[in-house]
């Protein structure tokens, strides 16, 4: 499941610009995992330095973005060129798209450029310039050319599809907690067909859609822009490659913030964190419930979380059975119910839609959970890369009877979003491209500059365990700011005063806090 970041208080923005999948968070599997890995061949080393030599000698030609990017002057993009195999670095190229947002501030005081990843794998940073234009992001901006991009196989950076995006979104559609055989004989079909596709589309391009060449891609972007060591932000699934990153080329970091930790471990990438996340998310949803239970006088959902999720599923059955505005199945329900899981800036409309539904009145619920025509391309191409990297990044179980029984089990106490999850994964049991080995994070204690880590105590798309792991692997490298009670998926720049201040902080001077500090969580959403 995808992991992605609804960032601060840009949630609605990036929500919309990043094509936030009504599937959400990162997947992890294991299948029989080898052995992991925490270097480059040399070949591919090689090609790092060449690449990142030919680009810094050669920059990035800014000028007026293209209008499909949808950015109003004075953002400006470019385009970087990378090798698709970094061990035949003088073959096929292919060139992502850059975006900057000047620093704001006095030229004595800049400090360079700011990158920014928000997540997937599949999302694209191109809309991060526009921050500089929010309070929150003022100094920041002031300080640092603000710098988004979108990685390799996203967007227009040479883009990847594996399915036919007109009907990759197409609604009405069912999401049975409980699936049946012949239910699940059905996505079966559908995940090799997936699989397939991607071969098809890609061929043999696609076995290079890994994080661990999403890092060399980034250090070769930092080169074009003409900086010595990288300022990075990454969040969500940001968080993984970043620190694979960070393990490959910790002498070219200045300063890294991980914003919702992607548990790095070689035992979770990837099948086994989508586990976990389901897990997490069914914590979520709970506490979406009890919210809801709590401001029955406005939506009349039940006065208990059991009735709430008893309204829940009556919504769902009736969808069911006769899908709203012909688009809204149990579905598309679910995945709006999901996307308040993310942020719960998304909770009170999702309330109020599920409620004016239950009330006769579907408008809302349409308005906002229907599958979109014009974002079909967007949402299959975002889909495409995150399963191509995923699958590509470990060995995933390729046993139907490992993932029937792992998750009928894990639905019994998760049954909100496990099957979801597992469909959305399953084309990996299926991959005929060649796997990679997970890689192994983690740094020498004097190796890495101080980053700083970010997380939400109930975080569902990346639960806090993750955090906890990269800390560990990093040893002394880092500091945790923990957002306790709180449940949105990317805090930094967001509402909470006191995790911002050490998000700044940290970016304007370096300083970091003690090891594991913690900021009280945000007040819950008012009932609208």
């Amino acid at each position: 499941m995808r992991a992605v970041a609804l960032y601060g208080t840009v949630g609605s923005l990036l929500l919309t610009g990043l094509t936030a999948l009504t599937t959400a968070p990162p997947a992890h599997g294991t299948g029989t995992l080898l052995s992991p890995s925490a270097a480059d061949s040399p070949a591919e080393a090689r090609g790092v330095v060449l690449a990142a030599g030919r680009a810094a000698a050669k920059g990035i030609a800014f000028g007026a973005c293209p209008a499909a990017e949808g950015l109003p002057t004075p953002v400006e993009c470019g385009t970087v060129s990378v090798p698709v195999d970094y061990a035949h670095p003088n073959g096929k190229h292919i060139s992502l798209t850059v975006s900057r947002g000047h620093a704001t501030g006095d030229r004595s005081a800049r400090q360079g450029a700011l990158v920014f990843n928000p997540g997937g794998p599949g999302g694209s940073g191109m809309v991060f310039p526009l921050l500089a234009g929010l309070p929150a992001w003022k100094k920041l901006a002031e300080a640092y050319d603000f710098i988004g991009y979108a990685p390799r196989g996203v967007g227009r950076s040479a883009p990847l599809s594996c399915a036919d995006p007109a009907r990759f979104e197409r609604g009405p559609s069912d999401a049975p907690e409980h699936p049946t055989a012949a239910y699940k004989r059905q996505r079966i079909a559908k995940a090799k067909a997936y699989a397939r596709g991607c071969l098809r589309k890609a061929g043999s391009d696609l076995r290079h859609f890994t994080s661990r060449n999403n890092a060399r891609d980034l250090d070769v972007l930092r080169a074009a822009l003409g900086e010595r060591r990288l300022n990075f932000i990454g969040a969500s699934y940001g968080t993984y490659f970043g620190a694979v990153y960070a393990t490959l080329f910790p002498g070219h970091v200045r300063r890294m913030v991980f914003d919702s930790v992607v548990n790095p471990s070689p035992r979770k990438i990837w099948y086994q964190n989508n586990l976990d996340q389901s897990v997490a998310f069914e914590r979520r949803w709970y506490d979406w419930r009890r919210w809801a239970a709590r401001h029955h006088n406005v939506y009349r959902l039940g006065r208990t979380e059991r009735e709430v999720l008893a309204a829940y599923h009556k919504a769902a059955g009736r969808l069911r059975h006769r899908p709203a505005g012909g688009k809204v199945g149990p579905a598309q329900l679910q995945g709006l119910l999901l996307k308040a899981g993310y942020t719960d800036t998304a909770w009170a409309r999702a309330a109020g839609a599920l409620a004016a539904y239950l009330r006769g009145d579907e408008g809302p619920l349409v308005a906002i959970a229907a599958p979109s025509a014009s974002g079909g391309p967007a949402a299959e191409n975002g889909n495409a890369v995150y399963t191509a990297v995923e699958c590509n990044d470990a060995s995933w179980p390729r046993d139907w009877a490992r993932w029937n029984r792992d998750n009928d089990r894990l639905a019994r106490r998760a049954p909100f979003e496990t099957w979801s999850n597992a469909f959305m994964n399953l084309p990996c049991a299926y991959w005929k491209a060649p796997r990679q080995r997970p890689f192994e994070v983690g740094t020498a204690r004097k190796a890495l500059p101080p980053v700083l880590l970010l997380a939400a105590e109930r975080d569902a798309a990346t639960p806090y365990a993750g955090a906890l792991e990269l800390m560990r692997r990093l040893r002394g490298s880092a500091a945790l700011v923990t957002e306790l009670g709180a449940g949105t998926h990317g805090i930094g720049g967001g509402p909470n005063a006191c995790v911002n201040g050490y998000f700044e902080k940290y970016l304007l001077t370096g300083a970091l806090p003690a090891r594991h500090t913690t900021c009280a969580g945000r007040p819950e959403p008012r009932a609208t």
